[in-house]
């Protein structure tokens, strides 16, 4: 081998040792880096995780709670009073059971909360339970009322209560038909009794006037007396078990 061979084959020799180093370094680098990157990770992972607010950010202000749902409906309890007012003139005379007849509410009713539950002027409907005259002026008639329902906003509830007290009033009917034929009898029946007692015309006379009186003591002992409920006269009813409307 001549000895520019050897020359030419230790400098290539010299390259190949060079390029070895140049790449073991180059590792070595690379190994520093990721081993710095590792090391630096659970720093900053640690710090995001905690979440805290930068200085000077603003606080979150807490969220207010919902507000609770309107109610849609409101109760009255059992005993509840209602004042009411007559709508109509309701009087014995005329009158009879099962006749219907109409009210309105006087005073706005409240539960127990405040709430309005039936406003003033709502219409109250119900029947007439009894319509019996006083038979004489020492006599008490009867004028029996129920309450059916109420009207509230348009929509009709059924009611279940009790007329507590009601603004009557007694009115005589005066001298009738029939007060006209008591007083007739008596007059027949005392011209009768003077003819035969006193056997002459004046006597005739006389029994008939004391008959007519007679007559007329009788029909005012037993003229009927009305109970009457003029109109916007005062009615009172009494809840006897709970009732529910509507809100709205």
């Amino acid at each position: 081998m001549t000895g520019n061979h050897w020359m030419r084959l230790s400098t290539a020799l010299s390259l190949v040792a060079a390029l070895g180093c140049a790449k073991g370094e180059q590792a070595n680098q690379s190994a520093d880096s990721t081993a710095r990157n590792l090391t630096l990770a659970p720093t900053e992972s640690t710090a995001a995780m905690k979440d805290v607010p930068a200085p000077g950010a603003p606080e979150a202000k807490p969220k207010a709670p919902p507000r609770p749902p309107a109610p849609t409906s409101y109760t009255l309890r059992a005993g509840t009073e209602m004042s009411l007012s007559a709508n109509d003139s309701i009087t014995t005379r005329s009158a009879k059971a099962g006749d219907a007849f109409t009210a309105t509410v006087s005073e706005t009713v409240r539960d127990a909360s405040g709430h309005v539950v039936i406003p003033a002027g709502s219409t109250v409907s119900g029947t007439i339970v009894h319509a019996d005259p006083a038979p004489n002026p020492r006599a008490s008639g009867e004028l029996d009322l129920a309450v059916t329902s109420v009207t509230v906003r348009g929509r009709a509830y059924t009611v279940a209560g009790t007329v507590e007290s009601k603004d009557t009033v007694m009115q005589g009917r005066g001298v009738t038909a029939a007060d006209a034929a008591k007083v007739g009898g008596g007059a027949a029946i005392g011209a009768i009794a003077g003819r035969l007692l006193g056997g002459n015309k004046k006597g005739t006379i006389l029994g008939g006037v004391a008959g007519a009186a007679a007559g007329a003591g009788a029909a005012a002992r037993s003229r009927d007396v009305d109970v009457v409920l003029p109109k916007g006269a005062g009615i009172r009813l009494r809840l006897a078990s709970a009732l529910t409307v509507s809100a709205r």
